[in-house]
């Protein structure tokens, strides 16, 4: 697991605007630095309202600067339902995000939509170790695990991240990168989610939260020592940089 002194930076801002101008820059220069460094770009995306914050990627100047081609997408948790429908996280960020910028379609990794949770879970993890054993994806010399470039995740009321939720066994895997829940508290129940040891051995987080009704969790993960929210848990090897618009850091 990533060291509990990981390096963290807060960023507020006015509004959500603001912070969907930054989180694109912010992006953009990872992926330049990425890139330059490994050739690659390994993201992965969350739902909720992450998607429509990152808008400005699809924008100039970033949407003709940044080195689509060498982008590798994954996603932190998703809903275990067919890829075209509704409440599919794919589908979310098909439509906001992904059908906006030129990454080679084989480079995007969607769960197995054909499948039992557990049976998605199980499949998203070997498709992992393939990646592994093919170079795509290298693991975390500290930790093993899977070590991602960039994981941009959003929270919610209750301090979920990913579909890790309080009082909830998922948060407590230690071995498996990819689990599974088949009794979410918020809806659909079925999901398949990272762990946090694959979410700790990301290079560089982002938590993006934006909104008033934020601001209780956010008071809590940041400015409680001892906080049990899930949350609180996110320590990547690098470092992890919170992006806040000015309702969700109104209680700081």
């Amino acid at each position: 697991m990533a060291s509990e002194k990981a390096k963290k930076t807060i960023l507020k801002f006015d509004t959500e605007d603001d912070v969907a101008v930054a989180l694109a820059k912010y992006t953009a220069d990872l992926s330049q630095r990425f890139i330059q460094e490994k050739g690659s770009f390994n993201v992965v995306l969350s739902g909720g309202t992450l998607i429509d914050t990152m808008r400005y990627l699809t924008q100039a100047p970033h949407k003709e600067s940044v080195d689509w081609s060498k982008w590798n997408i994954f996603w932190l948790d998703e809903r275990v339902v067919p890829l075209d429908h509704k409440d599919s996280n794919y589908k979310l960020a098909y439509d906001g995000f992904l059908s906006k910028v030129s990454i080679p379609g084989g480079q995007i990794f969607p769960i197995n939509d054909k499948k039992s949770p557990e049976g998605a879970a199980e499949d998203y993890e070997a498709l992992h170790r393939d990646l592994v054993a093919r170079k795509i994806l290298p693991l975390s010399d500290a930790t093993g695990f899977p070590k991602f470039d960039l994981m941009l995740l959003g929270m919610g009321p209750d301090g979920h991240v990913a579909s890790l939720f309080p009082n909830h066994p998922q948060r407590n895997e230690k071995e498996r990168w990819v689990t599974f829940i088949t009794n979410s508290p918020k809806p659909p129940p079925p999901r398949i989610t990272y762990t946090f040891p694959v979410i700790n051995s990301s290079s560089e987080i982002a938590m993006v939260v934006t909104g008033a009704e934020l601001a209780t969790a956010v008071k809590d993960v940041l400015g409680n020592p001892n906080s049990n929210l899930p949350a609180a848990e996110v320590s990547p090897q690098g470092l992890l940089t919170w992006f806040l618009d000015k309702d969700a850091a109104s209680k700081l």
